[in-house]
């Protein structure tokens, strides 16, 4: 049988807009298969920047979408009617295997039957999947939806739940995920962790007296209350992070809070191993920067659904709270607080459990993942023959 590297491959990707987790995994799918082409609806050069030597070289295919006026771009809600059709029109007649990183769109592709399409699902579609209606509201900055966002909210789920059953083989980023693929998508998923590299040699642990926060600066992230609470209790906080909240949460920072921006890798990794703790506010289906804290030796507080649950260990590699709300929060900085002085954390327990999010599982994971699905693929295709 032909192995994976010896078939043509395609990746598709939702957006490259600005360097987040999705991107990070990107990245490693593209080392994996460093001839295949990038597809992606959207590309902003300038908003790509810090990961620019990545995509050197690289043949980038953009949609329609591309082709509308630049500030539209920013604004990827107001184009949630035309957003399904993108992906569906990129012609890959071309390719034997296409690899999706989904967190919305790009799992909708179409493929040829002989194509073998292997997605790699980040979430299903958080903002109309939701169990409540409070992540669509924060996309949108509605506090209630009326006729027509119901309506486009509705049309979305069925095109997302019809787009899921495409791929031939899904894998979810977390067993999180994969519940929540069971639930919507009613399709098992194959968990493949995301990768955590680390940038710098690890070495003697230097324990600041600030806080930290890494997220893309969106509303669903969360870091707004985290400015916000420890602005209150005068905690030291540093906030890294490129976003449309980022002026925003430059007004609200108190003055023992430091809103940074983007930060390159060799500077993160340097503000992650002198933090006190990373503060993580967001209800993630993995957390890629949680995963990051932990190989550095740094602990974690974090809201406890989703992904935090399979990352952090409370008592052990940081705390966990159970409420998004600036009480609940503060409460889980305060137990960290009282187990810092009680002997703090473990630090080879947290580089041991970040060990298991390392990008040499996650290539291994996926290149087995795509190996199957074409071993798959070739049984079928006998078996057809055969009758």
């Amino acid at each position: 049988m032909e192995h994976c590297d010896q078939k043509r491959v395609a990746i598709v990707h939702d957006f490259l807009l600005y360097p987040g987790g999705a991107e990070k995994v990107l990245v490693e799918i593209m080392a994996l298969f460093p001839h295949a082409p990038i597809f992606t609806l959207l590309y902003d050069k300038e908003g790509i920047s810090p990961l620019a030597e990545h995509f050197r070289g690289r043949r980038i295919h953009t949609s329609f979408l591309q082709r509308l006026p630049w500030w539209m771009h920013r604004h990827t809600k107001w184009l949630a009617p035309l957003l399904p059709t993108a992906p569906e029109v990129f012609d890959l007649r071309d390719y034997d295997v296409v690899i999706s990183s989904s967190g919305a769109w790009s799992k909708g592709i179409v493929t040829r039957v002989s194509t073998v399409h292997v997605a790699y699902v980040h979430s299903p579609m958080r903002f109309v999947w939701d169990e409540n209606i409070r992540y669509a509201q924060q996309r949108t900055g509605r506090r209630e939806p009326g006729i027509l966002l119901r309506w486009l909210l509705s049309y979305l789920r069925v095109w997302d739940f019809e787009a899921a059953q495409r791929p031939d083989v899904l894998l979810a980023n977390s067993q999180y995920t994969a519940q929540r693929i069971a639930k919507f998508y009613r399709r098992d998923a194959r968990v493949v962790y995301p990768p955590v590299r680390i940038t710098e040699p690890e070495g003697a642990v230097t324990t600041g007296e600030y806080f930290l926060t890494v997220a893309r600066l969106s509303e669903y992230k969360n870091v707004t209350m985290i400015v916000d609470v420890c602005t209150r209790l005068e905690l030291p906080l540093v906030v890294i992070g490129t976003g449309r909240l980022l002026r925003t949460l430059c007004r609200r920072a108190g003055r023992t809070v430091r809103v940074l921006g983007y930060q390159d890798d060799a500077t993160l990794a340097r503000f992650y191993r002198e933090a006190r703790a990373l503060i993580f506010g967001g209800e993630e289906d993995f957390g890629l920067v949680m995963a990051e804290a932990l190989a550095h030796g740094t602990p974690v507080i974090a809201y406890g659904r989703g992904g935090a649950q399979e990352i952090v260990q409370p008592g052990v590699t940081g705390e966990l709270f159970y409420a998004q709300t600036p009480e609940v929060m503060a409460d889980g900085i305060r137990r960290f607080l009282e187990r810092e002085r009680a002997g703090g954390y473990d630090a080879a327990a947290m580089r041991a459990r970040a060990a298991q999010f390392s990008a040499t599982a996650f290539r291994s994971g996926l290149r087995d993942a795509v190996e199957d699905a074409l071993r798959a693929q070739k049984e079928r295709h006998t078996h057809i023959r055969i009758l």
